[in-house]
């Protein structure tokens, strides 16, 4: 039902057929960590270094997805991040982080969501899958009403748009896609209580199935310009501002009632010795 929706809504989408990792992306950190096999993408961590890509381009509202298989075996102390982002100290920016385990425990997955430069919005679930098996779709749609986090078209996550409630909504920056491969065995595994353990290294993440379908941005325009351009406000009307993206549907809304149920295992909103106050966009959940 879900991709149905994309399929049908609107008149302007862009190009959503699967591009070649160099048309849409390039590295940025790290280029020797790199390899390729066929449309695959492999990019490694080890003890000299991590590595990452970025897009070519920056985008305002859209659905990025792309296709990932997690680093095998005993990962712990490792993450694997695809998220977009846009710059400076007030910048927004849309996570997935993939925490590696040690080997027979389940990987989590945390997300969050930074709004003018402020973050702490973390949650983490356990996939109801082995994310190291096989490729999995991780996607992130954005657009004016809501952030939507998807593992293989079902929704793990919204950040609804607030506004009337006087909670600022990231709508006015054009963002980057990314994805990285480094060592946060500070955090990243119990805690910081496992270790890297570099015997295993090479750890390797792959990718495949790079999907961008959303407002392309230019750094010469100014952000009045982006948001002109992409949105409603502007001369053409983007799938991304149908109704049929605007909120989830009663299908999607029983997946994440399902994932939230059942995999959900941290929820900022309810970490009342974090937050002993509940952050503005949680309070009604929390109550």
């Amino acid at each position: 039902l879900f991709m149905l929706a994309f399929l049908t809504a609107g008149c302007c989408r862009g190009a959503s057929n699967v591009s070649r990792f160099d048309q849409l992306f390039r590295p940025y950190w790290a280029p020797d960590h790199f390899s390729q096999q066929g449309d695959i993408v492999n990019m490694k961590l080890d003890s000299s270094s991590g590595a990452g890509f970025s897009s070519k381009n920056k985008y305002m509202f859209g659905k990025v997805s792309m296709k990932i298989k997690l680093v095998e075996g005993d990962s712990a102390g490792t993450v694997t991040a695809f998220y977009m982002s846009s710059e400076g100290a007030s910048h927004n920016e849309f996570d997935f982080e993939f925490l590696g385990n040690t080997t027979g425990e389940p990987y989590l997955v945390q997300t969050n969501v930074y709004v003018n430069g402020v973050g702490n919005r973390e949650q983490r679930l356990k996939l109801w899958f082995d994310p190291t098996k096989d490729f999995h779709s991780y996607s992130i749609l954005w657009n004016t009403r809501q952030v939507v986090f998807l593992v293989d078209d079902t929704p793990v996550r919204v950040h609804s748009n607030l506004e009337h409630r006087g909670i600022p909504f990231p709508k006015d920056q054009p963002m980057g896609v990314y994805s990285s491969i480094w060592n946060a065995d500070d955090w990243a595994t119990q805690g910081g209580r496992v270790k890297t353990d570099w015997s295993h290294a090479p750890f390797t993440a792959s990718y495949t199935g790079f999907q961008i379908d959303g407002c392309e941005c230019s750094d010469a325009w100014a952000a009045s310009e982006n948001v002109k351009r992409c949105s409603a406000g502007g001369e053409r009307r983007f799938w991304w501002d149908e109704p049929a993206v605007s909120s989830l549907n009663v299908h999607q809304s029983h997946q994440l009632l399902w994932v939230r149920a059942n995999h959900m295992v941290y929820d900022y909103c309810f970490d009342s010795a974090r937050f002993p106050a509940a952050p503005a966009e949680c309070q009604r959940r929390r109550h």
